[in-house]
């Protein structure tokens, strides 16, 4: 099928980009540059492609492989290993959450399901009380989420939602619940609902089809395969950065390194790797705040079999979402939580869904009927809910530390109560939350009386996650905060943070655009810095 589909990468390769796959080096290599950016997603690709349009030199390191729309087939067993962090299996340290995470050139953004959300007011209001952010407002930040939006063509899904996302609008608006119509970060789409393996057509707007071959071709180096192990301090500065060469599919390290001098260093490996990265760096940390105060937006989901064909592998994975349950309560308040659906596909629905034998091939044989309601908790506004915290294993390889509190739990019973009762309004003939003691309930009494009893535990209650965030938090002050709010180490003066975890709590929403929008005024800064001059314009 993609035959006839034209595949950036693959043309850009043969421009003569230069890119270097370290699985295939058979020497150590040592480059030299304005800027060297560890990680590629989100906040990389946006900072690769602004530095680079300003005449900087810039080089970008990526753990994952390169892969393309070439590559991309739709089929979950190609995908999770390819294009995941441990093949979408990663888990926190006590296993009680599932975390997907992209790794590849374009991170997370190659993978994730093209929901794209601006910074919620109340949000940037608490940053600036708790944080002193003063420039942390939506006067100052709009302008920047309108750039990236006309960028990265971002706008409310004008196509009707698949049954799948429909159930949810349906169901709440019997309840008087509002919904609404999410943004997405496409053009051209073919609605095929595959977001998450790679999108076959170029459709999604990701790093990989934007920003990078952008700073490709305008002359940047990319290193994939390379996993940046540390920094190299002098005094107070950064001075090198040295990567493992890795092999191709086993990630064992390679006896080859890369090592790269820049006069600007930015970690953008996401909310588990930049903290991990400046751990095993010993990047000074006296207030011992690196690695703390990571957030997850812990999700719990509800599944329900409809009467009707949901097939909820197909078309736009999310389209309708509700706020409603983020807003009925101050925001330090009981936890709020937000309302989405997700993508069913056999794979991933095999491996989330509790039971087995028998129990586990009546799920699958409803499969096309069921639809499913995911619950994603706002953590990190009430000190009952601290967050996780990065540590490192013996061989230094990271892992998170999340415990999920009694505060956070209480959000979690009330969701599932809220998903069955619009499940239920919708039609659904029987609703399961996704739960090893739970059953298939067959009414709204039932389901709500069941409900109350569960026992709220980890691998009990099935919980994931797909937004990481945290763990360098921004703040004026030093004593509470890793980087300032312009990404900027509070102990390192030419480190620079450009990724999500400079987010001090979580955001209520799903986080690639506001992560686009800050990096983009904050690489913008770093772009004048550099060059010694002011832009003239903005870069975006």
């Amino acid at each position: 099928m993609t035959t006839s589909i034209p595949d950036p990468i693959a043309a850009g390769l043969r421009r003569g980009w230069h890119v270097i796959d370290a699985s295939t080096i058979d020497r150590d290599v040592h480059l030299e540059a304005d800027a060297v950016i560890v990680g590629t997603g989100a906040g990389g690709g946006m900072t690769a492609e602004i530095l680079s349009e300003a005449g900087l030199r810039v080089v970008m390191i990526e753990e994952g492989p390169l892969r393309s729309s070439s590559d991309f087939h739709m089929l979950e067993r190609e995908a999770y290993p390819l294009l995941y962090q441990s093949s979408a299996a990663r888990q926190t340290k006590d296993k009680g959450i599932t975390i997907l995470q992209g790794r590849n050139v374009g991170g997370s953004t190659t993978v994730n399901w093209t929901s794209s959300f601006r910074t919620p007011p109340e949000t940037l209001a608490y940053w600036r009380d708790r944080f002193g952010l003063a420039t942390y407002a939506p006067e100052f930040l709009d302008p920047w989420f309108e750039l990236v939006e006309r960028r990265l063509s971002i706008h409310p899904w004008e196509v009707p939602p698949n049954e799948n996302n429909a159930v949810l609008g349906r169901g709440a608006k019997k309840l008087g619940i509002p919904t609404a119509v999410i943004p997405r970060n496409v053009k051209g789409c073919w609605n095929l609902g595959y977001c998450g393996m790679g999108c076959p057509t170029n459709a999604k707007q990701s790093m990989l089809v934007t920003t990078i071959p952008s700073a490709l071709d305008r002359g940047a180096v990319l290193v994939h395969h390379a996993r940046a192990e540390r920094f190299t301090l002098s005094g107070d500065d950064v001075s090198g950065l040295t990567c493992s060469a890795l092999e191709p599919g086993d990630e064992k390290n390679r006896p080859y390194q890369i090592t790269v001098t820049a006069r600007a260093y930015v970690a953008a490996a996401g909310s588990i790797g930049t903290p991990a990265l400046l751990l095993r760096s010993q990047i000074p940390n006296p207030h011992r705040r690196l690695g703390v105060r990571t957030f997850l937006h812990p999700v719990v989901l509800s599944a329900a079999v409809m009467p009707e064909t949901v097939n909820g592998f197909s078309g736009a994975p999310q389209s309708i979402y509700s706020d409603h349950f983020l807003h009925t309560q101050p925001i330090d308040g009981p936890i709020g939580y937000k309302l989405e659906v997700p993508p069913i596909h056999p794979l991933l629905a095999a491996v989330t869904m509790p039971g087995f034998g028998d129990t586990g091939s009546k799920q699958m044989a409803d499969f096309a009927n069921t639809q499913v309601i995911i619950a994603l908790m706002r953590d990190g506004f009430n000190d009952a809910s601290p967050g996780g915290d990065v540590q490192l294993r013996h061989d230094h390889s990271p892992v998170l530390n999340y415990d999920i509190t009694p505060y956070v739990w209480d959000g979690m019973r009330r969701s599932l109560l809220t998903m069955a009762e619009i499940q239920f309004a919708a039609g659904a003939k029987t609703v399961m939350p996704v739960h090893e003691s739970a059953r298939p309930y067959r009414t709204w009494n039932e389901a709500k009386g069941a409900i109350a009893e569960l026992p709220m535990e980890i691998l009990r209650c099935r919980v994931v996650s797909a937004h990481v965030m945290g763990g360098c938090a921004m703040g004026n002050d030093e004593h509470d905060a890793v980087v300032s709010g312009a990404g900027r180490h509070h102990f390192a003066g030419n480190l620079y943070v450009f990724d999500g975890s400079i987010f001090p709590t979580s955001l209520g929403v799903n986080p690639q655009l506001s992560i686009y929008g800050i990096v983009a005024r904050n690489a913008n800064e770093l772009a004048a810095s550099l060059t010694g001059k002011p832009l003239g314009r903005r870069i975006v």
